[in-house]
């Protein structure tokens, strides 16, 4: 994979990314290690995480995988989330000093690592005022526990007020992410247009719609999939509609008529759209990874492209219809 710098910064990234949704609850250290293997013989160098991800055990196999694979620290980006409190009932959100400052001792634990490369606020905190949260935030890259920081599924109006904020307080943000896919484009009426005007990378999320784009789900739900677990159901089930079968139909004939899979043409899409960073993927397999990975340097033409985005465009009114 040829990657690719990561906004206005010198930090050089994949243009596809592993997610750890389910590592260390659905995804056992040996698969794990095999998949990250597979992902970083393609090139691949972005590991996403968070603490609340494998019902708290994602962020641990991850530090698991890289110690035992020796992967050497200056080759792998760790990208995870923080402000989580762990509490009886699980996890509570907060973006307030302490809270920060907890989560980032705890991640680095559990990372088995001195410091995080890029460190993103979850969702927004209404109840603790932005300029604590952008203050701990600036403690900690001037302390050298985070490289970079970023916030993820903010709106647009949010990420501006917070990126104007941020230069002006000395801790500029690095990265947004947000889900973004052929079946979830609700980021390019406002928030890609302002990303794209002040240099700003993009991290996107759920690559493949929650697993949809790979065409599984087009009869029936497969037992082993995310969909028929008691845990994701509610993640996966949103995103099977009528309209969004139509999408994947169209994905599906693409990818017959250029004999290649639908992961593939998924992914030139969303990694080809030129605001996108990193996409990141979620695989369960390393045959998966592979796949995937045999797939990462794709191009798709552009009369299929402007045909995928025909099939799947969204509804763009006043005033978002004038954003650059």
């Amino acid at each position: 994979m040829r990657h690719r710098l990561l906004g206005n910064t010198g930090l050089e990234v994949s243009p596809i990314g592993l997610g750890t949704l389910t590592w260390g609850r659905d995804t056992p250290l040996p698969e794990a290690e095999s998949i990250w293997n597979e992902f970083r013989e393609a090139g691949g160098n972005v590991i996403d995480t968070s603490p609340t991800y494998g019902e708290g055990s994602s962020e641990s196999t991850v530090g698991e995988v890289l110690a035992s694979t020796e992967t050497r620290r200056d080759d792998v980006v760790i990208v995870t989330k923080g402000g989580y409190v762990p509490t009886e009932d699980g996890n509570r959100f907060s973006a307030s000093r302490n809270a920060l400052l907890g989560s980032i001792d705890r991640s680095l634990e559990a990372l088995q690592t001195d410091y995080i490369d890029v460190y993103l606020l979850q969702r927004p905190d209404r109840s603790t005022p932005i300029e604590e949260t952008l203050s701990t935030l600036e403690m900690a890259l001037r302390s050298g526990r985070v490289r970079y920081i970023g916030i993820a599924n903010h709106s647009a109006w949010d990420t501006a007020h917070i990126h104007f904020l941020a230069k002006e307080l000395g801790c500029p943000l690095a990265a947004v992410s947000a889900e973004y896919s052929l079946l979830q484009r609700g980021v390019e009426r406002e928030l890609l247009p302002g990303i794209e005007a002040e240099g700003l990378g993009f991290i996107a999320w759920s690559a493949l719609a929650r697993g949809v784009l790979t065409a599984k789900y087009r009869h029936s739900t497969p037992p082993d999939s995310r969909a028929a677990s008691p845990i994701l159901s509610g993640f996966v089930q949103p995103y099977l509609t009528e309209k969004n079968s139509g999408i994947v139909e169209a994905v599906l004939t693409t990818a017959n008529g250029l004999d290649t899979s639908p992961i593939t043409v998924a992914l030139s899409w969303l990694t080809n759209q030129p605001r996108v960073t990193s996409a990141l993927v979620g695989p369960r397999t390393a045959i998966q990874m592979k796949q995937i990975a045999e797939g990462a340097q794709f191009v798709l033409p552009q009369p299929l492209v402007d045909a995928l985005n025909d099939v799947s465009a969204i509804e763009v009114g006043y005033p978002e219809e004038n954003a650059r």
